[in-house]
């Protein structure tokens, strides 16, 4: 009789998963963790309570819906306003025309649907670049899970149906093509130029990226001056210049730039639009960004110590526009946290080196190190999945309109008669949402804030807060309706008037009309204005 060993030497090895993946089709059709992260992220952030709808919390997307579809429909980009009465025929950049498009297009396409999915699909992705970043840098994963979560968290503030999630996505790209450039120079650097040529028309956050390669140029030729080996920072001194000059490329030439720079460097808009204020660490958004800013801190201090300028330079440039603006945020986490990770992975490592390899130390970081391959390969999952979302009806509750919490959608719908024949007076969040119901309506001032500017921006500020000529702005402009949450001051005061009735009034929206304006009967609405 054979001896059972002998019976198993002769049987055939099993297939490592190495020699699976080795074929192509195994690749392709066995899902990897990255894979996974993408689907689990996309199922964290949009399948949750809130679901897609919290895409559609702030309602810019609208006016960018019907951009897009104006362009569509002329085949050229506007130049001069849309949609206003109190700026009719000025002039106008539409300086996301190539985002209007496509959620332009999407939503012809698939309704809100297709613009929801897209964002969020982009924003999965730029969560699963950030982590894989980290790997690919050699982060323990478990460290790499930890601060990929934290950046995520941190970065929710911004996760809407805007351009700017096409910024997330770019940055993450380009940051890692730069960084592998770094470690090893290769031709593919030069793809950020193309990357810009698209970028610029998608959405103005280019900019951030133009000044990445700047400080990566200060910062090469400060490392060069101590090696004395200039050619890297005149390397990416042409790069920068490539890629500022064909950003030019872009239907309105140089006059985007001007008019971005104009916009950020605005006192009026910085005093007044939210996203543009320094952050209130009062939320748990906040507090995870807070404490990823202060690890960020000593992770810079322990780079320039090292020599690595031109990391230790991002973090200390982008912590400082994180915490002069919200909107700089997921810029810095975008830059900072797979630098941070890798930081904080060489202090899990000097504490695990001395870790018996039995020991839960031990046996956590021979699993991270396990795992980490399955960060490094994607299949064809992720695609297959957005697809089936993409065809897919119940029970993903898909938006059929924006949210009625937030949005006058059922006063709108119950009282559309007297409120299009109207001259409105309402929020700014609100007229964007009527531009998407109703872009033949005229709005006094929505959310295009570059484009009214301190003059009728303040004018809206008094009205809303019931300022000293709030009687003259509203005979002024003639406004002989109004739609406002009810406990605005205006509301106030305009329900004291004799000449004012109030034609609805649901609890949080009230909708009040001038005497002489037909009245039909009630129906149904809140936030406050972010200017």
């Amino acid at each position: 009789m054979t001896p059972p060993q002998t019976i198993a030497a002769l049987r055939p090895a099993a297939p490592t998963m190495d020699a699976v993946l080795s074929h192509r089709w195994a690749r392709l059709l066995i899902p990897s963790l990255s894979d996974l992260f993408f689907l689990a992220a996309l199922a964290w952030l949009f399948m949750g309570v809130y679901g897609w709808t919290a895409l559609l919390a702030d309602a810019d997307v609208g006016w960018h819906i019907r951009t897009g579809e104006y362009i569509l429909d002329h085949h050229r980009v506007p130049y001069q306003d849309l949609y206003s009465f109190s700026k009719p025929g000025a002039p106008w950049y539409a300086w996301e025309w190539l985002s209007d498009v496509i959620f332009g297009g999407l939503h012809r396409l698939a309704g809100l649907k297709g613009v929801v999915l897209t964002a969020g699909v982009a924003i999965a992705l730029f969560a699963t670049t950030l982590i894989r970043r980290m790997i690919w840098r050699g982060v323990n994963l478990l460290v790499a899970m930890l601060v990929a979560l934290l950046g995520v968290g941190s970065s929710t503030v911004h996760f809407l149906a805007r351009p700017h999630v096409f910024t997330l996505l770019l940055l993450s790209v380009s940051i890692w093509i730069l960084e592998a450039d770094r470690r090893r120079e290769s031709s593919r650097i030069w793809w950020l130029v193309p990357i810009m040529l698209v970028w610029t028309n998608l959405h103005g956050g280019f900019l951030v990226m133009i000044a990445a390669l700047g400080v990566a140029t200060v910062g090469e030729a400060i490392e060069g001056r101590l090696i004395r080996d200039w050619s890297r920072a005149i390397r990416y001194a042409l790069l920068t210049a490539a890629c500022a000059a064909v950003t030019l490329v872009n239907p309105y030439g140089f006059g985007l730039h001007r008019h971005v720079l104009e916009y950020l460097r605005s006192d009026w808009i910085r005093s007044v639009v939210q996203e543009f204020q320094s952050p209130s660490f009062r939320n748990e958004s906040m507090l995870q960004f807070e404490g990823l800013l202060f690890v960020g801190l000593m992770t810079a201090g322990a780079l320039l110590r090292r020599r690595q300028v031109v990391e230790g330079l991002w973090i200390l440039f982008f912590a400082y526009l994180s915490l002069s603006s919200v909107r700089h945020i997921p810029v810095f986490i975008t830059v900072a946290a797979p630098l941070i990770a890798a930081e904080v992975a060489s202090w899990w490592k000097a504490w695990t080196a001395r870790a018996p390899k039995n020991s839960p130390a031990g046996i956590l970081d021979q699993m991270a190190i396990d795992l980490a391959p399955g960060f490094r390969r994607s299949s064809a999952w992720p695609a297959v999945v957005v697809l089936a979302l993409a065809c897919s009806g119940a029970p993903f509750h898909w938006p059929k309109d924006f949210p009625d919490e937030i949005f006058p959608v059922e006063m709108l719908r119950a009282h559309e008669a007297e409120i299009l024949n109207a001259r409105l007076f309402t929020t700014d969040q609100w007229a964007d949402y009527l531009i998407y119901r109703h872009p033949e309506q005229k709005v006094f001032i929505d959310g295009r804030s570059d484009f009214y500017g301190p003059e009728i921006g303040n004018q809206y500020l008094r009205l809303m807060s019931g300022g000293w000529d709030w009687q003259k702005l509203m005979e002024k402009h003639k406004f002989d309706v109004a739609l406002l949450p009810v406990d605005n001051a205006l509301s106030q005061l305009l329900k004291q008037r004799p000449e004012w009735r109030v034609v609805a009034d649901d609890g949080k929206r009230i909708l009040l009309a001038l005497r002489h304006t037909p009245v039909l009967p009630t129906g149904n609405l809140s936030p406050e204005p972010r200017f």
